[in-house]
């Protein structure tokens, strides 16, 4: 997929409008967050926000090593 994007003035601020398209593929709308991430390909536009994604795994860790803990402690 291939698309060009155009910037245009908002305010003192410059912006891009992006295609529905392209918001239906992302999963966002109007009032989303979107990171930007630079990769060694070039600038990547995501709705993955790879520090929650760390914080989730580390999460799952504990609850994986603590699990007889958590349960005793659901009671």
């Amino acid at each position: 997929m291939a698309n060009t994007l155009k910037l245009t003035n908002i305010g003192n601020s410059v912006g891009v409008i992006l295609p529905k398209e392209i918001l239906n593929k992302l999963r966002v709308e109007k009032g989303d967050s979107l990171y930007v991430v630079e990769t060694p390909t070039g600038i990547e536009l995501t709705s993955y926000r790879p520090d929650f994604a760390t914080q989730m795994d580390m999460a799952e860790q504990i609850m994986r090593d603590n699990r007889d803990v958590l349960r005793k402690l659901a009671k």
